[in-house]
């Protein structure tokens, strides 16, 4: 009877976890369309959506393209200019750039950082693992590049390796918002909604958060069917209908993942 019970246990979570990829999958969807947020050429971390393809997009390429043939060996010029290709979904030839910079620039924590995360975003996460620990130094280990490595364990299914490297980061830089964001989705593609809530609150606190983080925790908020909620955080980011057409898809995945339980509770 206990066996049984870790089985459907288990499955429970994996099955959640499958609707959480499915429905960060519309979030993040709506993120690239709808954000309200204005995005600069900055290279941060924390950088708005922009749409692939769009005026935006385009001129943030144009302007880096331009900066980089100035000054192809300045670190932010190359990090900048990869960006604005993979933002607007470049991705090869952001590669590109990065591997030429890793093969001038080995030692550099920063490039190596931002090169293994285009390849796991690319699917080749051994080669991203492989980048990424070749560029750590364990005495001084580089929280990019601890947390970079964790979403790279996430993809590979190694959640628990994953939240050690996320821990490890955040005993270097404290409540950091896009480590707290990381650590919280490998809670939420576990199927671990509330965990995934209390680090996605911890990371949306932060005046450094960006929109993605606030629309993981509305994901995070709906999937427990704390919709008034969840679409309050998402106003905030999204235009209405976007908003709301999300809710309305949480809604209808819960309804399916729980058929017998009919219609989760409003929060709020």
């Amino acid at each position: 009877m206990e066996q049984a019970g870790k089985l459907r246990t288990g499955y429970r979570a994996a099955k959640a976890g499958r609707i959480a990829m499915a429905a960060l999958a519309v979030v993040l969807t709506a993120g690239c369309n709808s954000t309200r947020q204005q995005t600069s050429t900055n290279s941060s971390a924390t950088a708005a959506y922009v749409q692939p393809g769009s005026a935006e997009a385009m001129r943030e390429v144009s302007a880096w393209s331009s900066a980089y043939q100035r000054s192809p060996d300045d670190r932010q010029v190359i990090i900048g200019f990869a960006n604005a290709l993979r933002r607007n979904g470049q991705a090869e030839q952001a590669m590109a750039v990065l591997r030429t910079a890793i093969i001038k620039h080995g030692s550099d924590r920063e490039i190596a950082s931002a090169y293994g995360k285009i390849l796991a975003m690319n699917g080749n996460l051994q080669e991203a693992l492989n980048v990424l620990q070749n560029a750590q130094t364990p005495a001084t280990p580089d929280w990019r590049l601890l947390s970079a490595e964790g979403a790279v364990h996430d993809q590979m299914g190694n959640p628990q390796r994953a939240r050690a490297l996320y821990n490890q980061a955040l005993k270097i830089v404290p409540e950091e918002p896009t480590v707290l964001n990381n650590l919280g989705l490998s809670f939420l593609l576990a199927g671990q909604a509330p965990d995934a809530e209390y680090y996605l609150r911890r990371a949306a606190a932060s005046p450094r958060a960006d929109s993605r983080i606030r629309q993981n925790l509305a994901l995070a908020l709906g999937l427990q069917g704390k919709f008034a909620e969840a679409q309050q955080v998402a106003l905030n980011e999204l235009d209405p209908q976007q908003a709301e057409a999300n809710i309305a898809y949480l809604r209808a995945v819960l309804a399916a993942q729980n058929p017998r339980q009919g219609k989760p509770q409003r929060q709020g």
